[in-house]
């Protein structure tokens, strides 16, 4: 089978992570024919899962004897607490596969706890809903050695409708980043936007409406729009991108990169973005 111009290889896949969107991705996965050793706190999940085909295992460490090894978990915390135990039953030459929006100096940090030399890692952040995965319409950006990021190509065919080569290892995770550095300023401003317009008696659905056609229309926009409005998007995303605004200041404290101006757009808004709080039960299961 051919998916993006790539054949994909049916092989046994180890994953962590099977919360909102790594559910569909888990689901995905078996459509396509592969074999998925699934560690997963919930039992819930693990139930629907397993009666898709799915194999649980009792202890995540037991992931890692796989082909390639995915982990969709929410955060650097997540990722310190789960996967070194995976990386370090790791055999040599297994591909990690990390889905996180986290920083590049916790993947790497990985690499200390690895038996047999370095793990192959690929960084691959995406940007999709769980109903773009369902769709295979996943946007993933992939970081690694040019074998590595081959393989996870093939595997993330079975759930993504594009995939974009960033470079070597952590560059997808930069650009992952800077997204949605980007992504947070633009919504803040729209809110900001939609705040103008009620002062002006125009209502904000209205103002959404014009947005979706007008030249100031934005992807921010319609996902305000298609979260019912300011209140339901903010609630939506304002944990995520938190996250997100703090791990892009980590990640680029020290490039010389002005972030001065993205910063300040990022925060100035209705949606609280300073600070960093942690998430339970977010992508991670």
């Amino acid at each position: 089978m051919r998916k993006n111009g790539v054949r994909v290889v049916s092989r046994t896949i180890g994953f962590v992570g099977a919360g909102r969107i790594g559910e569909p991705m888990v689901e995905r996965l078996l459509a396509a024919g592969h074999r998925v050793r699934l560690y997963a706190r919930r039992a819930e999940v693990r139930d629907r899962l397993v009666a898709a085909g799915a194999e649980s295992v009792a202890q995540v460490r037991d992931i890692a004897d796989s082909d390639v090894v995915i982990s969709c978990l929410f955060s650097d915390d997540q990722i310190a607490a789960v996967l070194p135990a995976v990386v370090g039953a790791m055999a040599s030459g297994t591909v990690l596969l990390s889905h996180t929006t986290g920083t590049p100096a916790t993947l790497r940090g990985l690499r200390n706890f690895a038996r047999d030399g370095a793990p192959a890692i690929v960084d691959a952040p995406f940007s999709g809903t769980a109903d773009a995965v369902r769709a295979g319409e996943l946007v993933v950006f992939l970081g690694g050695e040019p074998a590595h990021v081959a393989v996870a190509r093939e595997v993330i065919g079975s759930y993504a409708g594009s995939i974009i080569d960033t470079g070597p290892a952590c560059s997808a995770l930069h650009v992952k980043l800077i997204n949605n550095l980007l992504f947070a300023a633009i919504a803040q401003l729209t809110l900001n936007a939609t705040e103008i317009a009620a002062a002006q008696n125009i209502t904000e659905s209205a103002m959404l409406d014009a947005l979706a056609l007008a030249s100031a229309g934005s992807t921010a926009g319609r996902y305000i729009a298609a979260r019912g409005g300011s209140a339901g998007f903010t609630a939506s995303v304002e944990p995520f991108l938190r996250k997100d605004v703090a791990a892009v200041r980590e990640a680029l404290a020290d490039s010389g990169a002005d972030l001065s101006t993205l910063l300040s757009a990022a925060y100035t808004g209705p949606m609280h973005l300073r600070h960093h709080t942690t998430i339970e039960n977010g992508s991670a299961s």
